[in-house]
């Protein structure tokens, strides 16, 4: 099969030919459809983390079909769409049993037993499966875990951006922070997460959701997606610009971009009382210094959110309903198609304000 592979660290993608190996245990066959650009797999592309050295495929929002199945895969059936995601969640500790998969203790159950030998390889040698997924690709080879049924009707372009910046924008929203109506919100980064962050305030009932970024052409999108407001963070103090337009600060603040600088604004942005969630995590950066005497006589909270504290198997499904029923417009977030010999293009093209999200429709 072709696959965009990332050969040396800082090289880019290569589509090559390689070879993906029958499904065993409760591995899943997908035809890929579509395969979303996530910052994330970028980032990986330039550097040799820990199990994703070179040669890898990346990518990681994945919608296809279901041409295959392990023999003792269960959960779908062979011409079923699904959507992928990066929780690799094992079913069966703790904290899976408790409808957490995004702390699950086991993650690695859901990888290859090694004596089957590798999901990819190339003139015999392994290739890297970047979480699991390894969706830059004409098929991709994954545990049933990773995967969920989407309705058939739903585009496959849209359904692909469901499995991280949805579950994770969307997620932050109504399962870390449980907004509710008439509660105040600031989102800072209003790329494809932020806009989902956005979406999820305004279908919450927040009653000011400030959409802060260092782009107009990003703010002017949030306004499409339910920002009330906005704020120019280049141009302005954007903690005193927030206090200002909400008379004190906000309930609830959600950092997306997840430096020093954005988090200490997340908390000066913060009301009496509110709270600061960490949702991205820029390459990089010094720690956070905090001041305890204000962080106790202000009484605000700041915590981290993966993914969305999101249950795949429960979420996707919510949100892809709501796409059914018009109130959530993925097919707007998708600026560009491209074949899979473009993603170097179309990383590029993702630092153009105008372009919110470029999906691999072409194998």
């Amino acid at each position: 099969m072709r696959a965009a592979v990332v050969e040396k660290a800082g090289g880019g993608f290569v589509v090559r030919d390689i070879r993906v190996a029958e499904p065993v245990g409760r591995e899943v066959l997908v035809e890929v459809r579509a395969s979303g650009l996530c910052h994330t797999d970028f980032t990986l592309a330039g550097r040799t983390p820990p199990g994703y050295a070179p040669p890898v495929v990346l990518g990681h929002e994945i919608a296809g079909v279901v041409t295959g199945l392990g023999p003792e895969a269960h959960e779908f059936a062979v011409g079923d769409h699904v959507v992928g995601c990066l929780v690799q969640w094992c079913g069966g500790c703790p904290a899976c049993l408790d409808g957490r998969p995004y702390q699950c203790t086991r993650p690695a159950s859901t990888l290859r037993d090694p004596r089957h030998g590798p999901r990819l390889s190339r003139d015999g040698w392994p290739v890297a499966q970047g979480m699991g997924l390894g969706g830059f690709a004409q098929w991709c080879l994954v545990h049933e875990n990773q995967l969920t049924a989407v309705p058939p009707d739903l585009p496959f372009a849209s359904a692909a951006l469901l499995g991280c910046g949805v579950l994770t924008g969307m997620g932050s929203v109504f399962n870390g922070a449980k907004v509710k109506a008439g509660e105040s919100v600031a989102v800072i980064g209003v790329g494809g997460v932020g806009l989902n962050t956005v979406s999820a305030a305004r279908l919450a009932g927040a009653s000011r959701i400030v959409a802060v970024d260092v782009q107009d052409g990003k703010l002017r999108r949030a306004q499409v997606h339910g920002a009330t407001d906005i704020v120019n963070s280049a141009a302005v103090d954007a903690a005193e610009a927030v206090r200002e337009l909400t008379g004190g600060g906000v309930r609830h603040v959600f950092d997306i971009v997840g430096t020093a600088v954005t988090a200490q604004q997340a908390l000066a942005m913060a009301a009496l009382g509110g709270d600061v969630y960490v949702v991205g995590l820029a390459a990089g950066g010094p720690g956070l210094t905090l001041s305890l005497p204000r962080l106790l006589l202000e009484q605000k909270r700041i915590q981290g959110l993966i993914m969305g504290s999101g249950h795949p198997r429960r979420d996707i499904p919510r949100y892809a309903g709501l796409c059914a029923q018009g109130l959530l417009d993925l097919d707007g977030l998708v600026s560009w198609r491209i074949g899979l010999d473009e993603i170097d293009a179309g990383y590029a093209a993702l630092r153009d304000p105008d372009v919110a999200r470029v999906v691999i429709t072409s194998f």
